[in-house]
């Protein structure tokens, strides 16, 4: 693990954010850092936007990265992934999911959401961009349920996180349910395989 570490992790609601922060932060931990997580979930249901904050380092005080900070930004979602651009810090390194998930208020205004848009400007502004095709992996993979875990591959294998995929493989092994933890390590090393 890195000495720090300031990870932000955006998507919706339902898409495994909070797990995936839980699982950074644990394996942090296993490595003898301290870890500090936050989470804003926003209309508390599937649907709405969540954010969590991962700090890990030899002494953390806060668990929120302030703005301009963050080191590593994961994306579950193109949008969310714009509209939390502001954290990353210059130099720093965003993993993000290739498809879009409408947000509602586009849905119900009649409001055109493209995922194509949103990657366009990450690629015009974001200096270390991995764009995975999280739905290729979820269709290998069996389960729409993984994508969380293969985005934690990707941002493994990009060398951002501070983890190496077997330190990840010990963390996720304590703490997803026994029957999912094969389809949890495929997805993380489809997502390593993608960057």
């Amino acid at each position: 693990m890195k000495t720090s570490l300031n990870c932000l992790l955006c998507g919706v609601g339902g898409q495994g954010t909070v797990l995936a922060s839980k699982l950074i932060a644990q394996s942090a931990m296993d490595q003898g850092q301290q870890a500090r997580t936050a989470e804003t979930i926003g209309m508390a249901q599937r649907g709405g936007c969540v954010v969590s904050h991962v700090r890990v380092g030899q002494v953390v005080h806060s668990p929120l990265i302030p703005l301009g900070q963050a080191d590593l930004l994961i994306g579950f979602e193109p949008a969310e992934a714009v509209r939390c651009l502001p954290y990353l810090k210059e130099g720093g390194t965003v993993v993000v999911a290739a498809k879009a998930i409408q947000p509602v208020t586009a849905s119900l205004g009649g409001m055109d959401y493209r995922a194509e848009t949103m990657l366009d400007y990450l690629k015009a502004h974001v200096e270390k961009l991995v764009v995975v095709d999280g739905d290729a992996i979820c269709e290998a993979c069996g389960s729409s349920r993984v994508l969380n875990v293969a985005l934690l591959g990707a941002a493994i294998a990009s060398g951002a996180l501070g983890v190496t995929l077997s330190q990840m493989e010990e963390t996720i092994a304590q703490r997803v349910h026994p029957r999912f933890l094969e389809l949890n390590r495929k997805a993380l090393q489809l997502g390593a395989g993608s960057v």
